[in-house]
């Protein structure tokens, strides 16, 4: 294919979807921040062991949207849309093997009996 066909079909426009430096350098920084964060929080030992999961897990679910957004360039934006998209769909396909293999070694665990 020469070039001029690989321009016409949108193939330049890669660099586009990169973030800059300056978004980068924000998306390192808040994810520095919200893993000292739980580490602080299981470290430091002042909240419950019930908060202290709540507080990590809550924390764990920010690293994420941080990692999507600043480095793997998710939004809601027309050029991320088909990533995103993606994602969605890999997540719900690793869902629906994870949840399947627990359900049936729950329901092998449950009609086998313990006995050995």
């Amino acid at each position: 294919m020469s070039h001029s066909a690989a321009a016409a079909h949108g193939h330049d426009d890669h660099a586009a979807d990169h973030g800059s430096l300056k978004s980068y350098i924000i998306g390192f920084v808040l994810s520095l921040l919200l893993t000292f964060g739980s580490f602080g929080l299981v470290m430091h030992g002042a909240l419950s062991h019930n908060a202290t999961i709540i507080g990590v897990v809550a924390l764990c679910i920010l690293q994420l949207l941080v990692q999507l957004v600043y480095f793997l360039h998710m939004g809601a934006s027309k050029s991320s849309r088909d990533n995103l998209a993606t994602f969605v769909f890999t997540v719900m396909i690793i869902f629906i093997i994870v949840g399947g293999s627990a359900w049936v070694l729950y329901n092998m665990n449950v009609n086998m009996g313990h006995a050995m």
